[in-house]
């Protein structure tokens, strides 16, 4: 009998068993909707020029070698990552009371965060504190904060499925009847999976409301650059909260906006009440990530260092990043006009008014079942699909596939 007998089977991840599927499909036919990465109208993944360029010129400094970085983490990636989200001309960043944590994509970024506030926000062992994720949020944002071992694990209002929209009502709400100090896991820009973000007067809203009441803000920004093709635009919420005081936490992922999924380049930046408090959470940061994974890898963090302290490459990639936003803008212009003039029941503008990579269709499972099990279109059960995904050449048998579903199955 094996000492390990019990351990029970721990059910697949949704999102990977889904690609297996995919995989596992011969249909001459197949999308795939459902993995958070960009594909080219080709289907195939997109390596940036500008990180291409980048990697020869790493390869050809004989300056570098495989030394151990700081716990931290790279210092000029570091401190680039926390501009890009802050602003060059940030108040915050010139006052000294901004740091930063170089982290395993942007999950080592929640998790290092996650593993702070519970051990040393307001009090220490802080595992009753409750922690809001939005109603419905990356899957990803529980189980972080759970094994982080936070007991307390909320939903605050966000979707509105009737109008397919942001429920601003049920949001605010939440945040009036939050115990004081609680924490808000809030999506910078892009959220996902609904792809439905708030305007700046709502954001403005929320802020006012969160100061009053002493709620600390944890931006989760996997999407900067991405979203809109404006990386200043798409930091807007940040930077504001920033602007009126708080203190706050950003996970930052450099997967989508660099395409460097499988380099796990991740930022945690930390906005203090001033350089004496941030000295302090810093020295407890790094006891965390001493015991977590002792030092992060470098490739990924120089290649995004490289770009972002270079002007030339800095503006290249701004435009890499434009490209990969615009094409998924123009998708989405596609799809919702491919569905009209098929005339499929409801109404689809949301396509459109929703942002980033992924949309929020609004199909229910049912019709998600027919859509793989009939038309090999692979999606999640909640209906999110990646539109990076669709091409000018499937384009049309997706939204085929789509009314097909909508009109066949209630």
């Amino acid at each position: 009998m094996s000492i390990f007998s019990d351990v029970p089977q721990a059910p697949p991840v949704a999102v990977f068993k889904l690609s297996a599927d995919f995989r596992e499909d011969s249909h001459p036919q197949k999308v795939n909707l459902g993995v958070g990465a960009y594909r080219t109208d080709d289907c195939q993944p997109w390596v940036l020029p500008v990180v291409k360029k980048v990697e020869r010129l790493i390869v050809e400094d004989g300056s570098l070698n495989h030394e151990y970085l700081p716990i931290l983490g790279l210092p000029e990636f570091r401190s680039a990552s926390s501009k890009v989200a802050l602003g060059d001309d940030s108040a915050a960043i010139k006052d000294n009371r901004v740091g930063a944590v170089q982290c395993l994509g942007g999950t080592g970024a929640l998790r290092i965060g996650a593993e702070f506030l519970r051990r040393w926000y307001n009090g220490v062992n802080n595992t009753a504190t409750p922690v809001y994720v939005s109603a419905p949020t990356w899957e990803n944002h529980n189980s972080v904060f759970a094994d982080a071992g936070f007991k307390d694990i909320r939903p605050y209002h966000y979707w509105d499925a009737a109008k397919r929209g942001l429920d601003l009502a049920g949001f605010l709400d939440d945040l009036e009847k939050a115990p004081e100090h609680s924490i808000f896991v809030l999506h910078a820009c892009a959220h996902n999976p609904t792809g439905t973000d708030p305007t700046p007067e709502e954001w403005k809203k929320m802020a006012e409301i969160m100061k009053r009441r002493n709620l600390f803000a944890f931006f989760d920004s996997a999407y900067q650059g991405f979203a809109s093709g404006d990386l200043d635009k798409d930091a807007w919420a940040i930077r504001y909260f920033v602007s009126e005081g708080f203190e706050l936490f950003v996970a930052q992922s450099f997967s989508k906006n660099f395409g460097l999924y499988n380099e796990r380049v991740g930022n945690l930046t930390l906005v203090a009440r001033d350089s004496e408090n941030l000295a302090r959470i810093l020295s407890q940061m790094e006891k965390i990530v001493r015991t977590t994974w002792s030092n992060p890898p470098s490739q990924g963090a120089r290649i995004v260092s490289k770009t972002l302290n270079s002007p030339e490459l800095f503006a290249e990639w701004k435009g890499n990043v434009k490209t990969m936003a615009e094409r998924v803008l123009l998708m989405r212009d596609q799809l919702r006009a491919k569905l009209q003039a098929l005339g499929t029941p409801g109404t689809w503008d949301h396509i459109t008014q929703q942002i980033g990579m992924f949309s929020f269709t609004g199909l229910n499972p049912k019709q998600v079942e027919f859509m793989i099990k009939e038309k090999h279109v692979y999606l999640m059960a909640s209906g999110r699909i990646n539109m990076c995904g669709l091409t000018t050449k499937n384009i049309d048998y997706i939204a085929e596939s789509i009314h097909d579903a909508v009109t066949k199955v209630q």
